[in-house]
C-alpha cells in the first residue's frame, strides 16, 4: 500500500520555524516527485514547493521563496519541508503528495498532477 504520512506541524510565533516530514511506505522515492500543499477552510489547496526525483529540481510558491526548502533523502524514504521566518498567513493544514515520473527534471505545483496523498499536518502561526 502507497501511503504517506506527514508530522511536524505545531503551533509557532510569527518568525519561528518548523520542519515538516513525509514519510513514504510501500513504495521507493527514486521515481517520485513530490509536492507540498497547503489549504485553509474554505479556500483551495494551494501548491507550496515541488521536488523533482533529481534534488536538483526544485520550485517555490512566491510567497514563501527564501524562506522555505524542500528536501528529500531517499535512503531513509523521507520528504522534508523547513520552514523559515514563519507568517501568519502560512497557517494551514500542509499535505504531502506524490506522483510517478521517469524524468528526473520533472516537477509540478498542481495538485491534479498528484495521486498519492498524506493526511495532512496542521500548521498554526499565532502570537
Amino acid at each position: 500500500q502507497l501511503q504517506l504520512v506527514e508530522s511536524g506541524g505545531d503551533l509557532v510565533q510569527p518568525g519561528g520555524s518548523l520542519r515538516l516530514s513525509c514519510a513514504a511506505s510501500g513504495f521507493t522515492l527514486d521515481d517520485y516527485a513530490f509536492g507540498w500543499f497547503r489549504q485553509v477552510p474554505g479556500k483551495g489547496r494551494e501548491g507550496v514547493s515541488t521536488i523533482a526525483p533529481s534534488d536538483l529540481y526544485r520550485n517555490y510558491l512566491d510567497a514563501v521563496n527564501g524562506r522555505f526548502t524542500i528536501s528529500r533523502d531517499n535512503s531513509k524514504n523521507m520528504v522534508y519541508l523547513q520552514m523559515n521566518d514563519l507568517r501568519l498567513e502560512d497557517t494551514a493544514t500542509y499535505y504531502c503528495a506524490a506522483l510517478r515520473t521517469y524524468f528526473r527534471s520533472y516537477y509540478t505545483m498542481s495538485e491534479y498532477d498528484y495521486d498519492i496523498w498524506g493526511q495532512g499536518t496542521q500548521v498554526t502561526v499565532s502570537s
